[in-house]
């Protein structure tokens, strides 16, 4: 795990294709070898796994692009594009979940060779697992959307996948064939609630929606305690652009205080703020004291 640590977003982004690919051959020699509807549900959420890696990758390369004179604020907010893009797939994946759960319905049958092919999905569902969690601690490191998008698809998948390894072994053992094609039906419900999640999420975002209160509070503590000599903070914006964050908010200094001073408290706060808040880029607007609102972060 040490090893892995090392790796960079992109290598991991690659990384995630191959472990994907992996488990969707074992997820689908698993149906092949059953025939099972949960377990044919199972390999097509892969599927989308797989893809939803690769867009990944794609959005990590592209996001790591500098600014340039058409994208001065850079390139991260495709990794939330293909946010959506991943919630979309997996919205589809459910609707052919569905679907294929309807047929099985339609004539349900027992899995054949059921020990091996709980076997082969319990492997698949612990590769995924382990992947997950290196995901999920290097996107939140990274502050990468498309790593801790990716790291979401492969959690959601690990807990259909124990729920359908759960389910199988009780249609073995009950010999009833028909909560088969209904564990099918429950696992495309669960994919479809994940994949519009995403979807939501990842618009909210683009919408500009503010960081969670519990930031924004942080923000104006350290804004208040590294703002001394000045009077107030308010009108506060923040919004969120991949690993980039956008802080803005008017300082209101004495109407007889030096250029140079109202300059000097500035740097005290972005200081302050950047030692906390990796990827954060702060744009003061300083104001005279007769701007003050008495609201906002009151200095003195």
């Amino acid at each position: 795990m040490g090893s892995l640590q090392k790796l960079s977003v992109e290598q991991l982004a690659a990384g995630s294709i191959g472990v994907g690919v992996l488990v969707l051959l074992l997820k689908g020699c698993a149906w092949l070898l059953t025939g099972s509807a949960a377990f044919y549900s199972d390999a097509l959420e892969t599927l989308v796994n797989v893809a939803a890696a690769a867009l990944a990758l794609w959005a990590v390369r592209m996001s790591a692009k500098p600014a340039d004179a058409d994208h001065t604020y850079g390139h991260a907010k495709i990794e939330l594009f293909t946010a959506m893009v991943e919630g979309a797939l997996i919205v589809c994946a459910a609707v052919l979940i569905m679907a294929h759960a309807w047929e099985a319905w339609q004539a349900p049958h027992l899995p054949d060779a059921p020990v091996r092919g709980l076997a082969i999905n319990a492997a698949a569902t612990v590769i995924n697992a382990v992947w997950a969690a290196v995901l999920l601690q290097a996107g939140k490191r990274e502050r990468s959307p498309a790593l801790i998008a990716d790291a979401r698809h492969l959690v959601a998948d690990v807990v259909t996948s124990a729920g359908i390894f759960a389910g199988v072994l009780l249609v073995v053992l009950t010999g009833r064939a028909a909560l088969d094609p209904l564990l099918a039906a429950a696992t495309a419900v669960y994919v479809l609630w994940s994949g519009m999640r995403m979807v939501g999420e990842s618009a909210n975002v683009l919408m500009d929606a503010l960081p969670s209160p519990a930031i924004m509070e942080r923000i104006h503590a350290l804004v208040g305690s590294h703002a001394k000599g000045a009077i107030e903070a308010h009108d506060f914006r923040a919004r969120r652009a991949g690993h980039t964050s956008f802080l803005e908010f008017h300082l209101v200094v004495p109407g007889g205080m030096s250029v140079s001073e109202a300059h000097n408290i500035c740097d005290e706060i972005e200081a302050a703020l950047h030692a906390e808040m990796q990827g954060l880029i702060v744009t003061i607007h300083v104001e005279p004291e007769a701007k003050a609102k008495q609201e906002g972060v009151l200095v003195r």
